[in-house]
């Protein structure tokens, strides 16, 4: 396998992914602390707990991101707009958002602009970032090449695959597509089903620059010992659905 990455170039790819509803309150903070150890990109995690996770992440360069109406999508726009809003006064700095699936199947594309847009501004206006996922594995690519259009035209930071919480997650294909598809300003973010390094490197490879990852301490591990790095000790923690 290739090494032209640096631990950085792979830790600064994951969002560590904390949205399973069972995790408790103490399993939160453990992920927390095990995404600073790692010194990842961002800790997403569950938007109760954004104001713990930002105090935990402050001063520290891991982020603190969430999810906006997660993982359906079909949140009216003014209840998205209120759960970004609340979340960047509760200290969120990345804001991973469902479009609404319903709207993007039916073809209205209007809705599926303006609800993308609500977000979006908040966000902006607040100096934030948003990706926008799509839930690929509902949509055929001509709604996904769509999406990648007003994504483009509305500035978003990110175009995301998949919430992983539906019937399958980030694909070759599908991020091949995004990648083409999406103006070079959007980003894309692969989700749901990212669990080795191998699969870090090669979407790496394509233009990929965020991955959201449940696995994070086995994957960083892997990559601290290809580079010939200590490893960091940081007792194993509850493993997300993600």
């Amino acid at each position: 396998m290739s090494r032209d990455f640096t631990y950085s170039d792979i830790a600064k790819m994951i969002d560590h992914a904390l949205l399973a509803p069972t995790l408790s309150t103490a399993d939160l903070d453990h992920g927390i602390k095990l995404a600073l150890a790692y010194d990842v990109a961002s800790v997403c995690i569950m938007p109760c707990a954004v104001p713990r996770c930002a105090e935990l992440l402050s001063g520290s360069t891991v982020k603190t991101s969430t999810v906006i109406g997660f993982p359906l999508g079909v949140n009216t726009t003014a209840v998205k707009r209120a759960e970004a809003e609340r979340a960047i006064a509760d200290g969120c700095q990345e804001l991973d958002m469902v479009v609404n699936i319903s709207k993007v199947l039916s073809g209205d594309w209007t809705y599926v602009h303006d609800d993308i847009a609500a977000v979006i501004d908040v966000a902006h206006d607040a100096r934030q970032k948003v990706k926008v996922i799509f839930e690929n594995c509902y949509l055929n690519d001509d709604d996904k090449v769509r999406l990648c259009q007003i994504c483009g035209e509305l500035n978003a930071d990110w175009v995301k695959t998949s919430t992983g919480f539906g019937t399958s997650g980030a694909t070759i294909e599908d991020l091949q597509l995004m990648r083409s598809q999406a103006p070079d300003h959007v980003q894309v973010k692969a989700a749901g089903g990212i669990r080795d390094l191998e699969m870090v490197i090669k979407v790496r490879a394509m233009g990929v620059t965020r991955v959201g990852a449940s696995r994070t301490k086995e994957m960083l591990d892997e990559c601290r010992s290809q580079l010939d790095m200590p490893p960091i000790d940081v007792t194993s923690g509850p493993t997300s659905t993600y």
